[in-house]
């Protein structure tokens, strides 16, 4: 064989592993982790059989902390086993570089993560090999009947998998949708604590893999969570394995309504916060890309003006600077979504005229031109009339700095997954926007897949800066993620991934996401009520 690493080839024997291969390279490497062979993501030991190109992997790098992350959780979990067998460990959301698990059956103590700490140091100085071990689906099923278990049973279900893998670590056994690390000494830098009704698994961040972060503790984002969570608990359909039961049995309407409802319910009750507080005359809503808040402003609407009030809609667009005065990026390309794109000074003495009852001309911003023009729009604010805002910078304080605070509503909107595919096994919630995004970009902007994978993480990169780190200033916040959307979203997106070859860097990011799709249980889309959010991102929304 003949494989490229670095720009240099090199002549390989057929069947010889990465890390027989590059045993130097990986050694004296800073936390190298996993490498990617042909842009697919695979484990250190993996068999070249093939020319191709080589790409080592550390935690400084996405795909890398994936792998890192996998590995952890699967150590953590195979300590709980030798010194809790008994304990259900559920792994359920992610909270600023940390994991929050809960075990359903125990009360986690201070002594309990004393022990399993202690057993994490043990399996991790010991460097034990995570070995991956395959079987035939034949053999799969005999193994399920005889353990009683259903660590990666999903894939008993998967037509395109001739194959049921499972990871094993002496005779501790669990599956992980990914690469998973070569052995437990590849795990340095983690932390557990107690916290809420559970605890952290902590680990450190790509931008600074050999330190933890102090924790950022987000009590309204966790309240958030916790209450989707308890409704789909208990109506029992908190995990794939279980969603999938619920479609194949042809049940599965009941629960679009349901979850709808939810949806319903709490939009309401957002409304009547703000018509109960006679004070607040700007609402101002935030969230990162393809949280569906056209939809929700819409829906939010209808309820307020149940409620007596009406709602009068602001662009923010309107009131960028002239584009001489666009800031730029460390590129030296105009940074839109920086704040200062924005002209506060214009927009605030706009809104003070308007809480004040003045007429106010307003801007039409010239995008072409990149200038404000006014083709004679005015606005004026009646006293049953409420402004609302939406924008990356909304529950920033400093785009409306002449309003006080007891003025204006702050809403904080995001798809918070909190489907599991199952206990161990969690579903990104950055994974659901991008693929909603992926399939309203393909279905409303003509973008492919590929365009959309190439520029997510400089949209990613805006939503840290932006939006992420004011979450917690919201007065509330909506969860607009629905447990059945990926159902609906899987025939749309797949067939756009598939189109995504291999020699594209993106390819190992495209496979992930087909992989993960792929578990699902398709529903129609015919089955999604027209004034449902995800409308937004399929088409045929009542709102359109």
């Amino acid at each position: 064989m003949q494989v490229i690493y670095k720009d240099t080839v090199i002549d390989v024997k057929k069947g010889t592993s990465v890390i027989e291969l590059l045993k130097n390279e990986i050694k004296n490497g800073n936390n190298i982790i996993a490498c990617k062979f042909n842009n697919e993501v695979k484990n250190l030991n993996y068999k070249i059989e093939k020319d191709g190109e080589i790409e080592l992997l550390d935690t400084t790098n996405k795909d890398g902390m994936r792998v890192y992350q996998r590995g952890l959780i699967y150590i953590v979990s195979k300590a709980f086993h030798d010194i809790c067998p008994e304990a259900l460990l559920t792994v359920n959301y992610q909270l600023y570089h940390s994991m929050l698990c809960e075990i359903d059956n125990l009360e986690v103590t201070d002594e309990m993560l004393k022990k399993v700490n202690e057993r994490i140091r043990e399996i991790i100085s010991k460097d034990i090999p995570i070995v991956r071990k395959v079987m035939s689906k034949e053999e799969a099923i005999e193994f399920y009947e005889r353990e009683k278990t259903l660590k990666g049973k999903l894939q008993l279900d998967l037509k395109e998998k001739d194959v049921v893998t499972l990871y094993y670590c002496e005779d501790y056994y669990n599956y992980f949708y990914g690469v998973m690390p070569i052995s437990t000494g590849a795990i340095k830098c983690y932390e557990l604590i107690k916290y809420h009704d559970g605890f952290l698994i902590r680990y450190p961040s790509i931008n600074n893999p050999n330190e933890l972060k102090s924790f950022i503790d987000c009590p309204k984002l966790l309240s958030t969570l916790d209450e989707y969570e308890d409704v789909h608990k208990f109506l029992n359909v908190n995990t794939l394995y279980k969603l999938n039961n619920i479609i194949k049995d042809n049940k599965i309407k009941d629960y679009i309504l349901l979850d709808e409802a939810l949806h319903e319910k709490k939009i309401a009750k957002i409304a009547d916060s703000i018509s109960n507080n006679k004070q607040v005359k700007v609402i101002l809503v935030a969230g990162p890309s393809s949280s569906g808040k056209t939809t929700f402003a819409k829906r939010l609407e209808l309820e307020l003006r149940l409620n007596g009030i009406k709602p009068k809609t602001i662009s923010v667009d309107n009131y960028f600077v002239e584009r001489k005065d666009t800031p730029r990026d460390e590129n030296g390309e105009y940074n839109f979504e920086a704040l200062e794109a924005i002209d506060t000074e214009l927009l605030n003495d706009h809104l003070i005229k308007l809480l004040n009852g003045e007429e106010v001309k307003m801007p039409t911003f010239n995008f072409h031109e990149g200038t404000k023009e006014y083709k004679g729009n005015t606005m004026k604010l009646a006293d049953d009339e409420v402004l609302i805002m939406e924008g990356i910078h909304c529950l920033n304080d400093k785009l409306t700095f002449l309003i006080p605070k007891e003025r204006k509503f702050k809403i904080y909107i995001s798809c918070l997954t909190v489907l599991n595919i199952d206990y161990y096994n969690r579903i990104s919630t950055t994974d659901t926007r991008l693929i909603r995004r992926m399939v309203r970009d393909y279905k409303f902007r003509g973008y492919s897949a590929l365009h959309t994978l190439k520029m997510w993480p400089s949209v990613n990169k805006g939503e840290a800066v932006n939006i992420f780190q004011y979450q917690e200033q919201a007065d509330m916040m909506f969860n607009s993620s629905l447990i059945y959307e990926l159902s609906v979203l899987k025939d749309y997106a797949m067939p756009l991934l598939k189109e995504i070859t291999q020699k594209e860097p993106e390819y190992s990011e495209a496979k992930r996401i087909y992989h993960m799709l792929s578990y699902f249980e398709s529903i129609s889309p015919e089955k999604v009520p027209s004034n449902s959010l995800l409308r937004e991102f399929i088409g045929g929304s009542i709102f359109e």
